[in-house]
């Protein structure tokens, strides 16, 4: 850095970089991506993410995030809305990604199916 330009050009850059993370969008969508989730497929699944939601330009941004503390259950893919609603996904795999981009994003329809709550109380 060597301007009060440079500075301005850094800062220009850092928060476009927040707006693609953020982004105003209606939902976030993270990924589990500790060693237990990277260890049961975590990546394929973040990388079908990103790439249906570049091409299908899905209301949402997809991120990362730590470990969400239930191993037994990854990969796992949380949702969360505008609103404050939340939906953790389990046992997802790529083609289970897309579904939910699909059917959670574009038509507000959470695929009970995957949730962990299905796992837990049967659905219930």
């Amino acid at each position: 850095m060597k301007s009060l330009e440079d500075l301005k050009k850094m800062r220009e850059a850092a928060l476009n970089k927040v707006q693609m993370r953020e982004g105003g969008k209606d939902y976030r969508v993270v990924v589990g991506m500790a060693t237990c989730g990277i260890a049961a497929g975590a990546r394929p699944v973040l990388n079908r993410l990103v790439e249906e939601t570049a091409a299908n330009d899905y209301n949402c941004v997809v991120t990362q995030t730590g470990c969400i503390g239930m191993c037994i259950y990854e990969p796992i893919v949380e949702v969360f809305g505008k609103e404050g609603e939340h939906t953790t996904y389990i046992h997802v795999d790529p083609d289970k990604a897309a579904r939910i981009l699909e059917e959670h994003i574009k038509n507000g329809h959470v695929i009970e199916e995957y949730t962990v709550d299905a796992a837990v109380n049967g659905g219930k």
